[in-house]
């Protein structure tokens, strides 16, 4: 019975321990951003900064894109433009681009032959670029004006930073499944960047829809790894062990794409996990060499997996109960305690994000439809990262352009 009591405490008790650190480690995140003194860049003091632009099949998103970047209000930069051996006219629109804006912005086309990856593309774009500092996105990235300008000016205030990344911003919110991953990038994203940097000095992962870098950094760890499910989750705990830091800047906002469809939700979520999975593999001497907070971050990678696995068994557990003895325990007290944080989790991201990311009111009315969506895909995702790795842990570096709900 106590064992019962345990796991049933465990599988309900995690989430409500973490959404509890979540919201503390934000709002002393909030407050520290607030007391300090901040100058922005301006034309006079920013460097040049190359801007690496990967796509593969990215006909219905680049233009978008590329607009987006000539409304900057940084001054000095150019962009790279990689095709990544595209199956449409992605290649001929880059042409375009590149003739359109040639008044304007300096923009350099990179065509590779053969599909490697958007590591690789990265990789290449990299040998052309000309600037000491890269900002990469991703080909449905719609920058904030002043996007570059953040993430600069955080990069250059702290030497000790490898790279710096930007905050996501659900832009396609006419489906319900659109709306609920709003809900995410503002309630549990932000929210969990923030707790972490403020909390361990460090994140789990750059976002690699905008990310900046120093040069010095990416060549440093040898650039974009193309051996790996995720290359952003890689190239960060790399800078870590080359003793670099990775930051947060959730003043540099990014306008995204993301699935409107379950099976490409769920094909980019297991992605996300495996790629946990790779970095547990990749850096377990981490767990005794890392500073403490990167140590933190990766016993509640290794947690999180648990926590999925003892969840099935209970889901399984509780499903066969019902079926033949026709009862069900579960304790609504701590059901309770997990939507009442809930609620507050979202309503503090809500807050916080209110202005920059255009939000409504009736948002927050989907927070109990989000408190079981977020477990039961992220639950879904982490088993089969966990059952795809045992059965083909090596990968080969290709692309394959996911749902964004266009």
């Amino acid at each position: 019975m106590w064992f019962n009591n345990l796991i049933s405490a465990f599988v309900v008790g995690y989430p409500i321990l973490v959404a509890i650190i979540w919201i503390v480690g934000c709002l002393f995140s909030g407050l520290l951003r607030k007391k300090q003194a901040r100058t922005l860049l301006n034309a006079a003091t920013e460097p040049f900064v190359s801007i690496l632009v990967p796509a593969h099949n990215e006909s219905e998103t680049l233009t978008s894109a590329v607009q987006s970047l000539a409304g900057l209000n940084y001054q000095h930069y150019e962009i790279i433009l990689i095709d990544d051996c595209s199956d449409d006219d992605t290649q001929e629109i880059m042409s375009r681009l590149k003739t359109q804006w040639a008044p304007q912005l300096a923009i350099t086309i990179v065509t590779l032959p053969v599909n490697q990856g958007k590591a690789q593309a990265l990789n290449q774009g990299l040998r052309v670029a000309k600037g000491d500092y890269l900002v990469a996105i991703d080909a449905d990235s719609l920058l904030a004006p002043d996007a570059v300008t953040q993430l600069m000016t955080t990069l250059l205030d702290h030497p000790g930073y490898g790279a710096v990344t930007g905050k996501p911003v659900v832009r396609n919110r006419s489906t319900l499944l659109g709306r609920l991953q709003l809900l995410e990038y503002i309630g549990v994203i932000d929210l969990i960047k923030k707790a972490q940097a403020y909390l361990t000095g460090s994140i789990t992962t750059v976002s690699g829809v905008i990310v900046a870098f120093r040069r010095d950094a990416l060549l440093t760890v040898g650039g974009w790894n193309p051996a790996v499910m995720t290359e952003d989750i890689d190239i960060t705990w790399r800078l870590y062990r080359h003793h670099w830091r990775v930051a947060y800047e959730p003043r540099a906002i990014c306008w995204i794409l993301v699935p409107e469809r379950l099976q490409g939700l769920l094909k980019q979520r297991q992605r996300w996990s495996r790629g946990g999975l790779e970095v547990l593999v990749t850096n377990w001497r981490g767990f005794y060499q890392n500073p403490w907070g990167q140590r933190f971050l990766l016993l509640e990678t290794v947690i999180s997996n648990l926590w999925a696995l003892v969840t099935a068994f209970s889901l399984l557990a509780y499903a066969l109960k019902l079926l033949f003895l026709h009862e069900l325990s579960l304790d609504g007290n701590l059901l309770l305690i997990l939507l009442v944080l809930s609620s507050i989790q979202f309503t503090v991201g809500f807050l916080a994000s209110q202005l920059t990311a255009r939000l409504a009111g009736p948002e927050l009315l989907l927070v109990p439809v989000y408190v079981l969506y977020y477990w039961m895909v992220n639950l879904i995702s982490c088993l089969a990262a966990i059952a795809a790795y045992f059965i083909s842990p090596q990968r080969k570096g290709t692309w394959h352009s996911p749902d964004r709900g266009i």
